[in-house]
């Protein structure tokens, strides 16, 4: 009993939301790696009254940070990049890739599966090539390719069992078979940059699609004879719909919109990050396009489209609370749970059960980052008294 209470950490104090609902004076015990049900005796408490403890944030949609790029930086650079996000309370994230050739993104799976296998990543993310020129957003029209399902497949094989999601724009040729692909091999297929119909968006959801890539951005707005994708997904039990919570991608009506009609069990919150992350203003390169961040906006340089985010996951969670007044337990769900769940990871992460990773977040009481842990070790540890 000694050693294990010399392990052993106790969280006392604060709220601490499960996911049961929220705790007041709430004790969370950390024993080495996990959380644990039991209190050892002796162990060491941290008093953390005035705060919050949620479950460490899960970024399913994510292309970089700290000034790297998960697309073409060095794995020195990709580690920087995951740490940045972790200091943010980032504690599971998968890599997402832009367009690019296919034989450089297989090639580039090769190299971020390793992190993914050494547990630096959750699993990659192939968003494009296989999108829509009429919705490409920040990819590069040369590159872009209609999804066959041999390509989409060579794609998930050179990830070597690390590819979590592809997103499609599954009205292209190929589209359709390339979703009951991926749902036969476990990978999510996502719709997103597409240019799709009301009825073409329902035939993707009945084909095994369970994934709407950052919603209302890259495919058609909601018209009143013509509902679109955005209706098709917003309507549908099975998807579960990305949102980029930063004031400039989505205005505070439309997530709440968002929220109302998919309910906190399917909503996702993704940063939808690049280089600039954790980083500052400047010029960067997404894929083989120029990027200028300024005021922390990223826009292409040729074109001014909206080019991913500079968001970091705690902005995300205090914006949804202290500006878009959902409440904290929803936004829990939507920025832990749900995307553990859809990434099948949610038996070690996602929420602050026994048995589970110990990956949480303190925050203060105006939803501030504090403090972060990642498998029972601090790295941010919040100050006390």
């Amino acid at each position: 009993m000694a050693g294990r209470a010399a392990d052993s950490t106790v969280l006392a104090g604060a709220r601490v939301v499960l996911p049961t609902g929220t705790v007041e004076d709430g004790r969370v015990t950390v024993e080495s790696a996990r959380i644990s049900g039991s209190e050892p005796e002796g162990a060491r408490v941290v008093d953390l009254t005035g705060h919050w403890v949620v479950p460490g944030f899960v970024d399913m949609h994510n292309h970089g940070g700290g000034g790297a790029s998960f697309t073409s930086g060095t794995v020195d650079e990709v580690l920087n990049g995951i740490r940045t996000h972790r200091e943010h309370g980032t504690t599971t994230l998968v890599a997402s890739m832009v367009t690019g050739e296919l034989d450089f993104l297989a090639r580039r799976a090769g190299i971020l599966s390793e992190l993914v296998e050494q547990g630096d990543l959750a699993g990659l993310h192939f968003e494009g090539p296989f999108i829509s020129p009429c919705r490409k957003g920040a990819h590069s029209e040369q590159l872009l390719r209609y999804p066959d399902p041999a390509e989409v497949r060579k794609l998930v094989d050179a990830g070597r069992g690390t590819a979590r999601m592809v997103t499609l724009a599954t009205e292209l040729p190929g589209g359709l078979d390339s979703v009951r692909l991926l749902a036969d091999l476990g990978v999510i297929a996502a719709i997103g940059h597409t240019d799709a119909t009301y009825a073409q968006t329902v035939e993707a959801i009945d084909a095994g699609a369970t994934v709407a890539t950052h919603l209302f951005n890259a495919m058609p707005p909601i018209a009143h004879r013509e509902p679109g994708p955005i209706t098709a997904l917003l309507e549908d039990d099975r998807i579960t719909v990305e949102l980029i919570n930063d004031g400039t991608h989505l205005h505070p009506a439309v997530l709440e919109l968002a929220y109302r009609h998919k309910g906190a069990g399917r909503v996702a919150l993704i940063t939808d990050a690049m280089d600039a992350a954790g980083f500052g203003d400047g010029l960067y390169d997404l894929g083989p396009l120029a990027v200028e961040v300024r005021d922390g906006v990223a826009r292409l340089v040729e074109g001014g489209s909206i080019a991913g985010s500079t968001l970091t996951l705690d902005t995300a969670f205090r914006r949804a609370v202290t500006i878009d007044r959902i409440p904290v337990e929803d936004v829990v769900r939507s920025i832990s749970a749900n995307p553990a769940r859809l990434l099948g990871v949610d038996d070690r992460v996602g929420s602050l059960e026994p048995g589970k990773d110990a990956d949480l977040v303190v925050l203060d009481q105006d939803f501030v980052l504090a403090g972060v842990m990642r498998k029972g070790e601090w790295i941010i540890e919040p100050k006390t008294a």
